[in-house]
């Protein structure tokens, strides 16, 4: 048995283009807007930011871009924050973590209004997805889900094991897979019998960090298996997950690189969307 590959850069651009054609019978001043803080110099921030602006050219969202230094202190950021949560053309913004160090990265994300809060970041909106209400929600879990609705696969009383616990990926992956009825485990550094754990998973999250932490024997034959790390090792990118094994046993697996990254960035286009009210 080999798996299908769940190919995230071809569902990715296909939610571009629908976003693209969307957007392209309205004039540019009534257009979604993004803005997107950059603080500092950090260089995967900046091939982050890079690609967001890209894909805010190419589907036809206005971009507004602001640069800081690495010296920014809490009151620029604030002040910032305040004018652009009172800009009309802002429907969304942005504040690329992590911060420089010394910046509070909760206290600036608060001070962002939740109705513009691109990222679902803010307490309210976290609050409000593990409550079940309707909200703007974090950029790859949703990109997550998305990948797992492509297989078809019915997911009501399915078990799911996240193997990671972290605000951005892991607890909000787990809040949305329990709102689709899915029976949830969230494993971390301290589960005991992880292998175990993760072997009941009909789906797998993988968002630990570690290169090559998930094998094929931790793997439940027809598994759906989805694969959130990027680590570099022996200058190429591997996941979390180990590949070669895994796809042996699972029905549905996402490859690293070209699975989950496309993912976060078409997500964050179409929560700018729906920021808008589009």
């Amino acid at each position: 048995m080999s798996a299908s590959i769940i190919d995230g850069k071809k569902i990715a651009a296909g939610l571009r283009e629908d976003m693209k054609a969307r957007l392209s019978a309205r004039p540019l001043e009534d257009r979604p807007g993004l803005a997107v803080v950059l603080a500092g110099d950090d260089p995967a921030s900046a091939v982050y930011v890079r690609q967001k602006e890209k894909a805010c050219l190419e589907i036809g969202i206005n971009s507004f871009m602001h640069r800081l230094s690495g010296d920014t202190g809490h009151d620029e950021l604030l002040a910032l924050i305040d004018r652009l949560n009172l800009s009309d053309e802002v429907h969304g913004i942005l504040v690329q973590l992590p911060l420089p160090e010394g910046i509070d990265a909760k206290r600036i994300v608060s001070a962002i209004l939740p109705e513009k809060d691109v990222d679902g970041f803010h307490p309210v909106n976290i609050g409000k997805l593990w409550s079940g209400e309707s909200a703007v929600v974090p950029c790859t879990p949703k990109g997550i889900m998305t990948l797992i609705d492509s297989t078809g696969i019915e997911l009501k009383g399915l078990e799911a094991v996240v193997v990671g616990r972290s605000n951005i990926v892991g607890k909000p992956a787990a809040a949305m897979l329990l709102a689709r009825h899915c029976t949830v485990t969230v494993c971390h550094s301290r589960t005991k019998d992880l292998a175990g754990v993760v072997r009941r998973g009909d789906i797998v999250v993988a968002a630990v960090g570690r290169p090559n932490f998930v094998t094929g024997d931790m793997i439940k034959p027809g598994a759906v298996v989805i694969d959130v790390g990027i680590n570099r090792a022996g200058g190429r990118l591997i996941g979390d997950v180990e590949f070669e094994s895994a796809s042996q046993k699972a029905a549905f697996i996402t490859p690293v690189p070209g699975g989950v990254g496309p993912m976060t960035i078409a997500s964050l286009m179409q929560n700018t969307l729906r920021l808008a009210g589009l």
